[in-house]
């Protein structure tokens, strides 16, 4: 049988990753280097020159979607159809596993997947038979932990509390929740995967028919594996089959939801055999665009190591804008979008990328005020994100007692005992005498119609809402908009949401002061407060009234570092380079963290194709205060020789000291003769990284993540430190 058409258009380094016949095979494929590609054309290739049953083959993607387009290009290649084939998500082939062995592994042919919502309420059922207080034990917490445990294989059996009071009373819930799945017949979706790993492990059986049935196995986007998909790849492959693990360790950047790009170097160490290929040549960017990359990268340690190239042109150099707030640097990235759109190219091929979602604010009011139209990818506008409406709702019913919904949000975000009894007591009252909800809560409550904890709650609310009506008068609105969401409870309600979640809507809260102190700044005249406020509540409406774009509409593409990986535009912009917000302050003391933030960057990088913008600024409001940030020390790690700096073309004063920088901004030398993230040796703390540094010379600070003495500060003339 002619193959030849299998490996036509392929190169070296593809050619030689799809014919390999090595047992176990690590593909390191950088950005743009067609990953997939290789990963058809292997499946096709043991299919047909191999002569291997296509049903003896199988791959795992992390997506649906991903999953249907390799079936798809497979059956176009071979001409035929998968049929049998076992392509699909872990959780996809998981489900497939049990529902052919359900007997064995304890449920009855018909269970039901559970999905999050579902799964919630179990646990909050859960936790109130358990006389748990929803405020102090709140069930998204418990339900984040429970599936954490469950992604690191660990049953209720198993999980250590060692004393841990928080610990060992979210094991209670988890003990009960597995007890109530296992009586209902339920699985949720980190079960489908905790059960299959189990079955095959502890079931000679079972073990055997996967043993037998697969001769090879191969898993897409192997950087992103967690404990227990790394776990039970290695049950599901027998001694003899060959596995082929195709990932990037320079783009690993989920962490933060359990994946473990130590898998890549452990699956390595577990097959000493390891054949290692890597995919370096890039067919999406330019030479320049990939230089940067390649050094910023070249910052993190214990990678695998690959050096992108490309046979397309040198490219344009990178922009870097210093913007002085931003104002101006949103003022920027639409200047860039309409002289893009001007020059006959397409909104749809640009992206501008931001660290945090709470940035977007400012990016979208700009695109508003220049028309240019614009999408979410894979989120929300900020004035339609849920903890942002939840806070509006409180500034309509202030300034508006007959907005019935505006009441019927703020009452019940966050929880105050004002359940759906007391609600329609307020309803029917309100039906009854002809007035709005608020109204009709306040005359029930001086009538002592609701008692309780519903009537204390309701009270409470009703004088939170009259203190803020007088607080008004003397204070401005982003002051008002301050003591709403925390007064109210609305930080404390949406922080204890698990995760970054939590964190992203605390910090869209505090983007919402923000927004709110820049809105009273653009207004001129002199007004007072309420007619301010009034305003404000009038433009988020005009504004909510100006349809997003739609999937088929030409539009700019808005979206977190972490929503772009696996895409690629024309034109891209960076924004908000800048310490503590990219990198992330939560990363500054953490060596791993800090790395897995340079990937993100490295990620950002290698998404443009043509053109790439970075923008910074000098001073930032945002999550509600200001702050002067120094650039990201992710710029300083790129060749100055690949970057054209502009500035504004006036000046401005900047309120804080920037000596630690030399005047031409970018051109950062280093000039306490080490390096950011290099490994030293102190003679008393022994190893540790360099995360930061003040000063020049010897008058420089450094601090330093020491492996067992954690973070110092050392001043560089007395710390006499070696490089490592």
């Amino acid at each position: 049988m002619d193959v030849s058409h299998i490996l036509d258009h392929l190169n070296d380094q593809q050619r030689e990753a799809v014919t390999s016949e090595k047992r176990h095979l690590m593909v390191l494929a950088g950005a743009g280097s067609g990953k997939t590609r290789v990963l058809v054309h292997k499946i096709a290739w043991e299919v047909e020159a191999l002569n291997r049953n296509p049903g003896s083959i199988m791959a795992v993607t992390f997506t649906n979607k991903a999953a249907l387009e390799m079936r798809s290009r497979i059956e176009e290649l071979l001409q035929a159809p998968m049929l049998d084939g076992w392509v699909g998500t872990f959780h996809g082939l998981s489900h497939k596993m049990l529902k052919r062995f359900h007997k064995e592994a304890s449920l009855s042919s018909g269970f039901t997947i559970l999905d999050s919502d579902d799964q919630l309420r179990i646990i909050k059922r859960i936790s109130k038979e358990l006389d748990l207080d929803e405020v102090t034990w709140p069930s998204r917490q418990s339900q984040w932990q429970i599936n954490s445990w469950k992604d690191e294989g660990f049953r209720n059996d198993f999980v250590d509390d060692k004393g841990d009071f928080a610990r060992e009373t979210i094991k209670k819930i988890y003990k009960e929740y597995e007890a109530t799945c296992l009586r209902d017949n339920l699985v949720d979706f980190g079960e489908l995967l905790l059960r299959s790993y189990e079955i095959v492990r502890d079931n000679a059986s079972v073990k055997a028919f996967f043993h037998s049935r697969f001769r090879s196995i191969l898993v897409d986007e192997f950087q992103d594996t967690n404990t227990i998909q790394y776990n039970w790849l290695l049950e599901i492959a027998s001694s003899e089959a060959s596995i082929t693990a195709v990932g990037d360790d320079d783009q690993s950047i989920y962490g933060w939801r359990g994946a473990k790009v130590e898998n890549v170097d452990s699956f390595t160490k577990t097959f000493d055999d390891t054949e290692i290929i890597r995919l370096e040549q890039n067919y999406r960017s330019t030479n320049i665009i990939l230089g940067a990359a390649n050094a910023l990268i070249e910052n993190n340690t214990d990678r695998l190591g690959k050096n992108l190239w490309t046979e397309k042109l040198e490219g344009e150099q990178i922009v870097l804008y210093q913007a002085y707030n931003e104002q101006d640097e949103a003022r920027f990235v639409a200047d860039v979008l309409k002289d893009w759109m001007n020059k006959g190219e397409m909104y749809e091929d640009a992206a501008v990328l931001y660290r945090s979602n709470a940035q977007s604010r400012a990016l979208e009011e700009a695109l508003l005020r220049s028309s240019i139209p614009y999408r979410i990818y894979g989120g929300q506008r900020f004035y339609e994100r849920l903890e942002i409406k939840n806070a509006i709702a409180y500034l309509k019913i202030i300034f508006n007692h007959s907005d019935n919904p505006a009441f019927e949000r703020s009452i019940s975000n966050p929880t105050r005992g004002v359940g759906e009894k007391t609600l329609a007591k307020i309803r029917g009252a309100a039906k009854q005498h002809n007035i709005s909800y608020i109204k009709a809560s306040a005359k029930l409550v001086d009538e002592g119609s609701i008692s309780g904890r519903g009537g204390a709650g309701l009270s409470s609310y009703l004088q939170f809402i009259l203190r803020c009506k007088e607080f008004i008068e003397e204070n401005p609105l982003s002051d008002l908009m301050e003591e709403i969401i925390k007064t109210s409870g609305l930080v404390a309600y949406h922080a204890k949401e698990p995760g970054e979640k939590g964190k992203t809507r605390v910090e869209n809260l505090e983007e919402l002061v923000s927004a709110t102190a820049y809105f009273e700044q653009s207004i001129k005249e002199d007004k007072p407060n309420k007619e301010i406020a009034e305003q404000y509540l009038d433009m988020i409406s005009l504004d909510s009234g100006d349809r997003q774009a739609s999937e088929h509409d030409d539009a700019a593409q808005l979206m977190t570092l972490h929503s772009a990986k696996g895409l690629e535009f024309k034109l891209v912009l960076i924004t908000g380079l800048e310490e503590s917000l990219f990198p992330h302050g939560r990363s500054m003391e953490n060596p791993s963290q800090l790395q897995e933030e340079r990937r993100l960057c490295y990620v950002g990088i290698t998404r443009a194709m043509e053109k790439l913008y970075i923008t910074h600024a000098e001073s930032r409001r945002l999550h509600g205060s200001d702050t002067f940030n120094p650039p990201s020390r992710f710029l300083r790690e790129i060749p100055k020789g690949l970057i054209n700096e502009i500035r504004p073309r006036a000046q401005t004063n900047i309120p804080y000291n920037r000596k630690d920088f030399k005047e031409t901004k970018f051109e950062f030398e280093d000039e306490i003769g080490i390096s950011l993230g290099q490994r030293v040796l102190h003679k008393t703390f022994g190893e540790g990284v360099v995360l930061n540094y003040e000063g020049s010379g010897d008058a420089a600070r450094v601090q330093i993540n020491f492996n067992k003495a954690g973070t110092k500060w050392l001043v560089m003339a007395y710390a006499k430190l070696e490089k490592l």
